[in-house]
């Protein structure tokens, strides 16, 4: 690929019309998202697994999944990640981190004790935290105007995928236990290696490299909290944060809360799961990608709907038993909401609010956050759901409900503009 071509695919603005070098680039970019997810839930499905193998307390439980690609790991990662990427290129970051991934995904598949299951958690959790700010900076910087949401959106596809892939492995190998998971882990691992020898050829960003050579004053780091950008932080933080601790449940202790809570068997909690993300990539690619670029009018009945959907979802574990059929219906509720009202406008509005010198490093800081209280979450949730999940139903339901407020009542009216467009009006906030 030519520097011309780089720049082309960069920076075009006008209209809708996405070229195949897009695509591609969405693709390979998208990946991160397709590893985080995939590691999330292979380490949720096998949760269960390596708690009898490895003979691992409750406690210890949460804390492997507070460590990991779903919390504090991936919370280091983005924070470091997010920063480097906007001071060094997101070339540099994309380079080699799925190497690290690689590694710390090949210590949990051969994982023959503890030590070497909380360090390869721990480091693949950092190596996903680096990768996904950076990845979705290059997204939105190379997007048409009238696109940057499907493409976005095109990202969300591929995070639901990760666990689809990852949920039938583990329901076709629940026979083989203990095998069966170290198998799943190592499909990451060939997934994360071919991933990092395609983006070889990928260029740096334009925008980035245009904006590097400028030393304004604007982009330094403290401009990030103050002002409009601080704005944008809070607006973004408070949305991601409460919405991101009922998806980490969701994602990674669906299937751990069903089996311990005798809900169903190990394969049917796997099943149950499963459903969530295939729900995720159908609503996500017929009707997020498809108008999330339409209106700002369209932006917001998309979030109102998805939001109520989702807080219904949890609502019901107050007031209804942890059975099957409520189970049932908290995985579609949540599974179609969440695709209106979840991460994939978050990726949106956090490249449309930031400058470029910023974005990377605005990502990651709430991105970081999120992971992080995610992490405490997850630590102490095997103990609070230990009894039941109707407290840790209305708790959920709580944030679910600040972080659809915030999404509706709050959200910036960016669809359609360039990010240049964006960043002069913000300029005048």
């Amino acid at each position: 690929m030519t520097s011309s071509e780089a720049v082309g695919a960069s920076t075009v603005e006008d209209g809708g019309t996405i070229s195949r070098q897009q695509w591609r680039w969405s693709v390979l970019a998208g990946m991160a998202s397709y590893l985080d997810a995939g590691s999330i839930v292979a380490l949720g499905a096998g949760l269960a697994v390596f708690q009898s193998h490895l003979g691992l307390s409750d406690g210890a439980v949460g804390a492997l999944a507070a460590i990991g690609p779903n919390a504090i790991g991936c919370a280091l990662g983005a924070f470091v990640g997010g920063r480097l990427g906007d001071k060094l290129g997101r070339k540099r970051i994309y380079k080699y981190d799925l190497l690290v991934y690689a590694v710390g995904i090949l210590c949990i598949a051969l994982a023959v004790n503890a030590p070497m299951l909380f360090v390869g958690t721990f480091v693949v959790g950092v190596a996903v935290g680096a990768d996904v700010p950076t990845s979705l900076a290059l997204v939105g910087e190379f997007s048409p105007s009238g696109a940057r949401g499907k493409l976005l959106g095109f990202t969300q596809v591929a995070w639901n995928l990760g666990p689809v892939i990852v949920l039938l492995l583990s329901l076709a190998l629940t026979p083989l236990d203990l095998l069966g998971t170290r198998i799943v882990f190592l499909h990451l691992f060939v997934v994360a290696l071919a991933t990092w020898a395609l983006r070889r050829g990928l260029s740096e960003s334009a925008r980035w490299t245009s904006a590097a050579s400028t030393k304004d004053v604007k982009h330094q780091l403290k401009a990030l909290f103050r002002g409009a950008h601080l704005k944008a932080l809070l607006f973004t933080g408070i949305v991601y944060v409460f919405w991101n601790i009922a998806a980490g449940t969701s994602g990674i202790f669906t299937p751990y809360v069903i089996k311990t809570l005798n809900a169903g068997s190990q394969a049917a909690s796997v099943a149950l799961s499963l459903a969530g993300f295939v729900i995720g990539i159908l609503v996500t690619t017929l009707v997020f990608m498809r108008f999330a670029d339409r209106s700002h009018h369209t932006r917001k009945w998309m979030w109102g709907t998805g939001a109520v959907m989702q807080v219904v979802a949890y609502g019901i574990y107050v007031v209804l038993p942890f059975n099957v059929p409520v189970i049932i219906a908290n995985i579609v509720l949540f599974g179609v909401g969440c695709s209106l009202a979840g991460e994939a406008f978050y990726k949106v509005w956090s490249q449309e609010l930031f400058p470029t010198m910023l974005r990377g490093t605005a990502q990651g800081f709430t991105f970081g956050v999120a992971r992080t209280l995610l992490g405490v979450w997850s630590f102490f949730l095997p103990t609070l759901a230990s009894g039941g999940f109707t407290l840790a139903g209305g708790l959920l339901t709580l944030f679910l409900v600040i972080s659809g407020a915030t999404g509706f009542f709050f959200m910036p009216n960016t669809s359609g503009k360039s990010l240049e467009q964006i960043e002069a009006e913000r300029a005048t906030v």
